[in-house]
């Protein structure tokens, strides 16, 4: 593909932004979290404008450039000239999310195996690991009402959501919200990795319960594990894992 690049065109903000966002999309296929083309990654724009960047639907995630993201206003409406098409389920839920959460910059959403396969379970995300404790800690669920292309879904999608970390869209897979990229990234590394424990521990005999007081002072733990800043403490060796692949996504 011979993509025009838009190094020179955006501001160095949204530059930044997008070579971010790119390294997600390149990070969660590295992983093994994509679903062929048909799951998202959003992150909006500073300012008042509800703007924000998602993938060119059509290109697998580890073809994603950061000249080749879209970038769409509230309503779907292409801000930047683009030769992409924006998935429509995309653009319902991201659009739902960034409409109501000011405190948040990326929405992560994924379809695993592991993902799917908890958010069918009756009980959901059982405490049963470290893992989940995170998880836990901000945790809500949203009822399966088919693809997602329907406006009328949104309300219902954003009462859910409310103010957690981690959504749980039942029978359709796993969402997290963080105020940066990193943030969102190691929020879905958490849930993803609770799920797939979930899952491998059902194989087994009866499961271990964490007591809900230890999950209740979760969030104290995450910030010593991060030294305080959360995702932006793991990024720079995340993208230095991808630079050693190949830097093709900054372009």
């Amino acid at each position: 593909m011979n993509i025009p690049s838009l190094k020179d065109v955006v501001g160095p903000d949204e530059w930044k932004l997008r070579c971010d966002l790119a390294a997600c999309y390149r990070l969660v296929a590295l992983y093994g979290w994509s679903d062929l083309i048909f799951t998202h990654i959003s992150a909006r724009l500073p300012g008042p404008e509800h703007h924000f960047l998602i993938n060119p639907y059509g290109l697998m995630f580890d073809e994603i450039t950061a000249s080749s993201l879209v970038l769409v206003d509230s309503e779907g409406n292409k801000v930047r000239e683009s030769e992409f098409l924006v998935n429509r389920a995309g653009f319902v839920i991201h659009s739902a999310v960034h409409a109501v959460r000011r405190d948040v910059q990326c929405v992560l959403h994924t379809h695993t195996r592991a993902g799917v396969g908890v958010s069918a379970q009756a009980r959901g995300v059982l405490p049963i690991s470290q893992q989940s404790t995170f998880v836990l800690a901000s945790l809500a669920y949203h009822d399966y009402e088919g693809v997602a292309l329907r406006d009328e879904e949104k309300p219902r999608l954003q009462s859910d959501l409310g103010n957690a970390t981690y959504l749980m869209l039942r029978n359709h897979g796993l969402l997290t919200v963080g105020a940066t990229i990193a943030d969102a990234f190691l929020a879905m590394y958490a849930f993803e990795s609770t799920c797939q424990i979930q899952v491998a521990a059902h194989s087994g005999g009866e499961l271990i319960a964490i007591p809900s007081e230890i999950i209740a002072g979760v969030a104290e733990s995450m910030k010593v594990q991060t030294e305080g800043i959360g995702g932006a403490f793991l990024w720079p060796a995340l993208m230095r894992k991808l630079d050693r692949i190949g830097s093709s996504y900054k372009t």
